[in-house]
């Protein structure tokens, strides 16, 4: 799908725009973040084992990474392992941990001509060093580029971040570093793990739950939501342009009124 070109017209005047540049032309979201679900139905529905559903997932993760960037999203942030997925089986808990290196070995090379770089957010600490190593290596390696952000929730939980948040700005209340009367909520931000990124836009869900799963809880305040039952490795270009299609139609009050309905 080639999307670097804009809106076209035929001799006879006729659009031929494509879907995708269509989108492009209207109202993008700056932030998408994606609940990438439905990987072990995936597999459970093919009679195969759970890892293989997030193998394949893995591909999808390449496919919306280059749709995104070529849409001009400016941040993509994937929940690719929460606090609370250490619950899992040993075997897939260390599969999990391997696919982060697998997915950069890859297509690193492919994230640095495209102009991508890698972020990632969640606590390091129980994380392997092997998959702290490739993190790593590409977040270096990508630090220069000004394309897109994407940005991996890994070993991340937003009731961890808060109360990370809370005791950073205890602590520095104590140390004199800051006054209690500063803090306002541009000033908490910073203390996220998402400081330095706008709040997202768009969150997207596969596999047909409706939940946020301690997801960017502080960060989604004022997001619209797209739901869809397609398992994430199922998920592909056509399913995200619906979905930027969708966020397109919302119209976006932040609590406010439109002008025309404040005249009303």
């Amino acid at each position: 799908m080639n999307l670097k070109r804009w809106k076209s017209f035929d001799k006879e005047g006729r659009d031929t725009t494509t879907r995708g540049e269509k989108v492009k032309a209207a109202a993008i979201p700056e932030h998408v973040a994606i609940i990438m679900d439905g990987n072990g139905r995936w597999a459970k529905k093919r009679h195969l084992p759970r890892v293989a559903g997030h193998h394949e997932g893995m591909k999808t993760v390449r496919k919306i990474t280059r749709i995104a960037n070529r849409l001009g999203i400016k941040v993509l942030t994937l929940y690719a392992f929460s606090t609370e997925n250490w619950k899992r089986p040993k075997l897939e808990v260390e599969y999990l941990m391997k696919l982060p290196e697998e997915f950069l070995s890859t297509y690193l090379p492919e994230l640095k001509a495209e102009n991508v770089k890698v972020q990632m957010m969640g606590c390091k600490e129980k994380i392997p060093f092997h998959t702290q190593r490739a993190i790593n290596k590409a977040i270096s390696e990508t630090a220069q580029n000004d394309g897109l952000i994407l940005n991996f929730a890994l070993n991340y939980g937003s009731r961890d971040e808060i109360m990370r948040a809370v005791r950073n700005i205890l602590m520095d209340v104590k140390n004199g570093i800051m006054n209690e009367n500063e803090l306002t909520e541009e000033v908490f931000h910073q203390y996220l793990m998402t400081h330095g990124l706008q709040d997202p836009d768009l969150l997207i869900r596969t596999s047909g739950e409706i939940r946020l799963s301690n997801f960017m809880l502080w960060q989604l305040a004022y997001t619209e939501f797209v739901f869809t039952d397609v398992l994430w490795p199922d998920f592909n270009e056509e399913h995200f342009l619906s979905a930027i299609e969708e966020y397109q139609k919302r119209s976006r009050r932040y609590g406010g009124l439109k002008s025309e309905e404040q005249s009303e």
